[in-house]
């Protein structure tokens, strides 16, 4: 039997994005990773409810050679610590790459969908840009826009605005719920 996921981004669902400029930007190390309130719960609600929480995240900064595997790496090891996600797939790659897993290409979800016998149809994912949302919607997951006011293009319809991931697992339980 396969299970349901929720796909989450990391910066800016997970923890703390450092926007600049209206931009969010991941944490360069440990000491600028903050796990965002309400995460750790949210995590054991989805699990609680049958949910394999899964990060897909673009790390173009590897790419770039503005991070290191091992920082990454390091940053995975403290989340898994704090939250207790164990799934992360991760994007290296820079635009100009053109992979198949850089958000908004649906690589990292197709990818852990095979790797871990997830049901894409009882599935969703949360995410804060434009690139997350247009990913799940080209697999047809239900998608749930964590709007954090970034100066950017926002994702294209449909999907549910909210505030945060503990929003975003809300809607999702009770929906659960009122189906059975």
């Amino acid at each position: 039997m396969k299970s349901s996921a929720a796909f989450l981004d990391r910066d800016g669902v997970v923890n703390v994005a450092y926007v600049l400029n209206g931009r969010p930007y991941p944490p360069k190390d440990l000491s600028e990773l903050k796990i965002i309130e309400g995460v750790k719960e949210s995590l054991e609600i989805l699990q609680q409810f049958g949910f394999i929480p899964v990060v897909i995240t673009n790390q173009p900064d590897i790419a770039r050679g503005n991070q290191t595997w091992f920082a990454l790496e390091e940053i995975h090891a403290e989340i898994r610590a704090l939250t207790g996600v164990t799934h992360f797939y991760v994007c290296p790659h820079d635009d100009a790459d053109l992979c198949v897993c850089r958000k908004p290409s649906p690589g990292l979800i197709i990818k852990a969908a095979q790797e871990l016998s997830l049901d894409l149809q009882s599935s969703f994912l949360v995410g804060d840009r434009w690139r997350d949302v247009e990913a799940g919607q080209s697999m047809g997951i239900k998608t749930y826009f964590v709007d954090n006011s970034y100066q950017e293009r926002r994702p294209t319809d449909p999907y549910i605005t909210v505030k945060s991931l503990f929003e975003a697992v809300s809607l999702e339980v009770k929906q659960s719920n009122e189906q059975e």
